[in-house]
Parts: structure tokens; C-alpha cells; sequence
């Protein structure tokens, strides 16, 4: 009864608020897929090696996890909507300073500070989100969310082709300038929202050691490594290797390996968002990661491109029926509470296993093979699976600080 009671609910206008994020979300990740490819070509302009350029990106995300434990206190002391705007100026700022580097460290550095800002405004408006979220459309607005962002990914790159002809540099002036107006348009919308508004001093701080004694947050823990190992890890640093070494085909055949990943998750995600506010976020959970475990383990055995290319679809749709309900689900145990250091610490764990994944995939395939990488990656899918299996669900159900009694 109460699946049918919600559907309606679900499909109620939701707050302009929301749509703002969402809107930001998306020009954020299109302004990322402009600069993305571009940005080891830059680094190797300086005259450094092909290590030395890969790692302007990992220094990003390196930056991104050990910033990520101070921007949880900061939201919950200062509030989202400041931390949020202050992060999108600074990377911005630092974006655009990067097409005026002169050298390969002042771009290092700059792109390195850029990715305080990048954990700073993704923390703050995933705490937002949570805020301001419904309770019975949380996953609708998750997937909402998501799409925005996996939207602007599949669009950004194809925008960045573009301005090839304008040099290296144009694409991190516009990246700065497209993150200025989101920056200006969220501090417009939310200026005067009581949603956005900061907690009261009075209000419970859902802390990390708080959140953790609700069984479904250590899940949603490994969940979200076990995505950055496979999105950020696996696919954006084996796939183009991969797609070179075994299938024998060009860098351009690897951007169109990674856009069929983004494609099957833009079409799983705001509908599986939707699905799980009336069946529940567990039984989602559980089948796509079982389902991105498998498809992921089976892309190191294709033997020809259409069937790779097919597969990757499959995966990343997989990716798209988890991802949101993900979400949701620690959207549902933190409720409207402060809930800055919990968001903060989940979204570390999908940087953690970026890092690690990238690292991970490529010793695996060098000391063994392609074909053991994909397989063991899978297989961190799957027990991220089973530990879904034990949690509870947590659609309609009090949040952490109304059962602690708080």
C-alpha cells in the first residue's frame, strides 16, 4: 500500500532549488568534459614524460580525498550553500589559471588546488541535495542529479573537440567561465531559500562514527568504492589500453568505449532513480551491481569490438541502476540533519577507489593480464552486491537521528 501511496508523491513539482543543482550539475560536468582531453596534452607541452602528465590528473584526485574530511566540517559549521559557491570560484580560478601556466609545476599546481575547490562544491551540493530533497522523491531527484552530471560528461568531450582549433589554452578559459555563471546562478537561486538555508546549532550532526552504526551506511561505503574503482579506475585508465593492445584499434575508438558507458548510464539512472522511491533502493542495489560485477568481468574476455562496445552499454546501464538509489539510500539515512561529515566520507570512498582502481588495474594487468583485471574489478562489484544483501532497506523508514531517538 504504501509503494502505491507514494507513487504520486513522487511525481510532485519539486523545489526550484533543486533544479538550479541540477542545472549546475550538469554545466559543471560538460565544462570537466571540455578540459579532460586536453589536459595531458597541455602537461606534455612543458616537455614532460607521459607519467609526469597523467599524474595532473591524479594530483586532482588526490587532492579531492585529503580534502574532503576538512570540507565536511566546514559544511556543517559554515553551511552547504557557502561552501558550495566558494568551491566553484575556486576552481574556476584555478581552471583559468591554467591556461596561463608557464610551466609544468604551475600547472600541476594549479589543477592540484583546483581539486580542493572540485571535493569543496560536490560535498556541499550532495548535502544540499539531501537537505532539500523530498522524502518520498529522493530518488527521482538522485537521478535527477546524476543525469545532469553523466549529460553534461557525454556532451562536454564532443564540445571540446571543437575548440581544438582554438588551442590548448581556450578550453580551461571557458571551463572557468561556465563554472563563474554556475557559480553565479546557485548563489542567486539559494540567496534567499529556507531550504538551502544553514542547520540550526541545535539540529543533530550525523557524524561518520553516528552514521556507521546504521547498517546500510558501510554498505553504501564499499558501494561507492567499489564504483570508483570501476568507473574512475577500471574504465578511464584500462579501457583505452585495452581498446589499443587487445583490440587493436585507436585512441578515438577508446572515447567512443567510454562514451558507451556513459550512455547506457544516462539511460538506467533517472528511471531506476524513479523505480526506487515505490519499490525501495535494496532490490535496485543489489541487481545492478550484481549486474555491473558481471558485465564488468566479461568485458576483459570479448574478442571484437561490436561485441566490447555492446557489453560497455550493458555495463555502464548497470552502473545507472545502482548509482541513484545509491544515493538515495544515504539521502535516507541522514534525513534533514547535518549530515556534512557523513557526505563527506562517502564521497572520499569513491575517490579512495579511483586512486587505488587506477593503480590496482594497471599492476594486474601487467603482472598478469587484461583479462584478470577486468575479472577481479568485477569481482569487487559483486561483493559490494552481497553487502547490500545484509543491510537494511531504507525507504520509508525514520532517518538515523529520529530511530537514535535523538
Amino acid at each position: 500500500m504504501s509503494s502505491v501511496l507514494s507513487a504520486p508523491n513522487a511525481q510532485a513539482r519539486l523545489p526550484r532549488e533543486v533544479w538550479s543543482l541540477i542545472g549546475a550539475n550538469a554545466v559543471i560536468a560538460l565544462g570537466y568534459g571540455v578540459v579532460a582531453p586536453v589536459l595531458p596534452e597541455l602537461a606534455r607541452h612543458f616537455g614532460v614524460g607521459i607519467s609526469a602528465a597523467t599524474f595532473v590528473i591524479t594530483a586532482f584526485a588526490v587532492m579531492r580525498l585529503c580534502a574532503a574530511p576538512p570540507t565536511g566540517l566546514l559544511v556543517q559549521r559554515l553551511g552547504e550553500r557557502r561552501i558550495y559557491v566558494t568551491g566553484l570560484a575556486i576552481v574556476a580560478l584555478s581552471t583559468s589559471a591554467c591556461a596561463f601556466a608557464t610551466s609544468y609545476w604551475q600547472l600541476l599546481v594549479f589543477r592540484a588546488f583546483g581539486g580542493i575547490g572540485s571535493t569543496m562544491f560536490f560535498v556541499s551540493a550532495l548535502a544540499l541535495m539531501i537537505r532539500m530533497s523530498p522524502h518520498d522523491a529522493r530518488g527521482r531527484v538522485a537521478g535527477l542529479f546524476s543525469g545532469g552530471f553523466l549529460t553534461g560528461s557525454v556532451v562536454g568531450p564532443v564540445l571540446g573537440s571543437l575548440t581544438v582549433g582554438l588551442g590548448l589554452r581556450a578550453p580551461f578559459l571557458m571551463y572557468g567561465a561556465l563554472l563563474l555563471v554556475a557559480a553565479v546562478v546557485v548563489l542567486v537561486s539559494l540567496r534567499n531559500s529556507e531550504l538551502a538555508a544553514p542547520a540550526d546549532e541545535d539540529e543533530l550532526t550525523v557524524t561518520v562514527r553516528v552514521a556507521l552504526s546504521h547498517r546500510a551506511y558501510p554498505a553504501a561505503l564499499l558501494s561507492n568504492f567499489a564504483t570508483g574503482w570501476s568507473f574512475f579506475g577500471l574504465r578511464f585508465a584500462l579501457v583505452p589500453l585495452f581498446a589499443a593492445e587487445v583490440l587493436g584499434h585507436s585512441a578515438s575508438v577508446a572515447g567512443l568505449a567510454l562514451a558507451a558507458f556513459a550512455v547506457g548510464s544516462v539511460i538506467a539512472v533517472i528511471p531506476a532513480g524513479r523505480l526506487s522511491d515505490r519499490i525501495g533502493r535494496k532490490p535496485l542495489l543489489i541487481t545492478g551491481l550484481a549486474l555491473a560485477g558481471i558485465s564488468t568481468a566479461s568485458l576483459g574476455l570479448t574478442p571484437s569490438l561490436p561485441i566490447f562496445l555492446a557489453e560497455a552499454v550493458v555495463a555502464g546501464a548497470a552502473s545507472g541502476l545502482y548509482g541513484s538509489p545509491q544515493q538515495a539510500a544515504v539521502a535516507d539515512i541522514i534525513g534533514r540533519a547535518r549530515g556534512g561529515q557523513a557526505v563527506a566520507a562517502f564521497q572520499m570512498m569513491s575517490d579512495f577507489g579511483s586512486i587505488v582502481g587506477s593503480l590496482g588495474v594497471g599492476m594486474l594487468a601487467q603482472q598478469l593480464s587484461f583479462e584478470w583485471a577486468f575479472a577481479i574489478s568485477g569481482a569487487i562489484l559483486l561483493l559490494a552486491s552481497v553487502g547490500w544483501m545484509f543491510a537494511p532497506e531504507t525507504r520509508d523508514t525514520p532517518p538515523l537521528w529520529h530511530v537514535s531517538g535523538h
